[in-house]
């Protein structure tokens, strides 16, 4: 592997995209300055989407076996939870994971590939050439420099990669802070326990190591000040006045606050150095999304990134990165502070607002399975540069079931290759398998709606549709392929038919 990016962060964003270069033929150096994994866990949630990320490489089962799955999710801690059993994935909930666990799974993952993870160290700057970049790092024998072709910034909401290379990050600053505490409840309250009213609104989330999670916000949290370090005399009292117990709480493991700033990065990419996850985006931790977000930017990058770079794509691929995840950072936003506006206000008109709304997911299917969709990333589409494109085409492809076969689409995906899926016999002469495509004959079983008519279909690397038809057989869907093929994956030869069966 001639190729080398360096990236700067080791938390659960750094470590999935050292992975996918890795598996699409790139060198991933990793630089943290953390010694080793932070054990007070930010994120306790993986949501159905992260786990079909994960499933599409294959490492998702050790987290299936360690988390713990909750069928369904929370908006704004109303009263009604939305419902992720109606969603079509093959797993409809949300696992709790300590983000601790996450970490030290991923780094296993990334390591057994090939990852070189330097802990202890820290990136302090860059320089850009045409040819690459050379990053300047602390380390704990002093400051050297370390070459790469690329430079990504996984390394949190005050970057030091988005900082030097002199991207703006506009947004609002906090105007109110929740506060959190990982506590032993020797009375401790129902599975999935929350409430809110006009003195605040609490949660309690369970944790594997016994403890619980008591996530709070209440009147005086709206300040634009930050509050000193949060104490456990004022979690319990606060939990006291929400809940009229303290659930007899000790032992702490972790006291913190959170505040609501929101901010956008305002380019993704500036030449050779591109951020992702935090670095990227900041916001109100509301419906345990962060992390999601972030490991589904690294998804989106990391494929692009490595056929960039092994010649598989040209160097204009690596700016739909910004054009794809922008926009889903920006609705980021847009959710989060949604859900802020409902947690931050206790008048009898905004409890009123929060009933009506939470009648509505209990009331209006449709309503919950829209909710359920934007919160787990399903919905997430990518909008096609061909307005006359199918209108698969930018959607996630859902993991479809082949005929004689025990596995789903998304056993088949690679990090190194789109996926051709050829769904009617008079096309099999399409394509022949080569550098960046497999290729996979097949009927589908029971096809969602939006696919029975579908005769062929590219899926890329990270799971979404590239290209579809509903061409005919014969030579006009023979030439539909190959037309496709020639425009998303240049690096793949069409020189003459050839029977495959995947």
């Amino acid at each position: 592997m001639d190729q080398h990016v360096v990236i700067a962060g080791g938390g659960p964003v750094g470590l999935w995209l050292a992975a996918e270069l890795l598996r699409g033929g790139v060198a991933a150096t990793v630089v943290e300055q953390r010694q080793e994994i932070d054990r007070r866990s930010k994120a306790l949630t993986v949501h159905p989407r992260t786990i079909e990320v994960l499933a599409s490489r294959g490492v998702h089962q050790e987290f299936l076996d360690e988390g713990l799955p909750i069928p369904g999710g929370h908006f704004a801690v109303l009263d009604d939870r939305l419902d992720f059993r109606v969603l079509d994935t093959p797993f409809p909930f949300t696992l709790a994971v300590p983000q601790a666990r996450t970490e030290a799974l991923l780094e296993a993952g990334a390591t057994r590939l090939g990852a070189r993870i330097l802990r202890g160290h820290r990136v302090t700057g860059f320089t850009e050439h045409s040819d690459g970049v050379t990053v300047n790092v602390e380390g704990p024998q002093g400051p050297y420099g370390m070459r790469a072709d690329h430079l990504v910034g996984c390394d949190g909401s005050r970057s030091t990669v988005r900082t030097a290379a002199g991207i703006d990050f506009p947004g609002t600053p906090s105007t109110v802070f929740g506060w959190l505490g990982d506590v032993t409840l020797d009375q401790p309250p129902r599975p999935g326990y929350s409430t809110f009213g006009p003195r605040g609104g609490l949660l309690a989330a369970p944790l594997p190591d016994g403890r619980h999670r008591i996530v709070g916000i209440s009147p005086d949290s709206l300040t634009t000040d930050r509050p000193g370090d949060l104490t456990l005399d004022e979690l319990r009292a606060r939990t006291l006045a929400i809940t009229g117990t303290d659930f007899a709480m000790r032992d702490p493991a972790w006291l913190s606050r959170f505040g609501n700033a929101t901010r956008l990065a305002a380019r993704y990419r500036s030449g050779r150095v591109l951020l992702a996850g935090d670095a990227a985006h900041q916001h109100f931790p509301a419906g345990g999304v962060g992390m999601n977000v972030g490991i589904q930017d690294a998804h989106n990058l990391g494929w692009k990134l490595a056929a960039t770079l092994t010649g598989r794509a040209p160097d204009n691929l690596l700016d739909t990165y910004h054009l794809e995840r922008h926009p889903v950072g920006a609705q980021l936003a847009e959710h989060s502070r949604a859900q802020t506006a409902l947690m931050a206000a206790f008048t009898p008109e905004n409890l009123a607002l929060r009933s009506f709304l939470g009648a509505m997911i209990a009331d209006r299917p449709e309503f919950n399975r829209d909710l359920a969709e934007r919160l787990s990333a399903l919905a997430v589409s990518y909008p096609p540069a061909d307005p006359d494109a199918h209108p698969l085409v930018g959607t996630r492809a859902p993991d479809l079931s082949f005929a004689g076969s025990d596995g789903g689409l998304f056993a088949q995906l690679r990090a190194d290759a789109h996926l051709l899926l050829l769904l009617s016999p008079g096309l099999a002469t399409a394509a022949v398998p080569g550098p960046g495509l497999t290729v996979r004959t097949a009927t589908l079983h029971r096809p969602p709606a939006r696919w029975a008519t579908v005769r062929a279909a590219l899926i890329r690397p990270d799971g979404h549709v590239a290209w579809a038809t509903t061409a005919p057989e014969g030579d006009e869907g023979v030439a539909a392929v190959r037309r496709a093929l020639a425009a998303a994956v240049p690096a793949h030869g069409t020189d003459g038919p050839r029977d495959h069966a995947g």
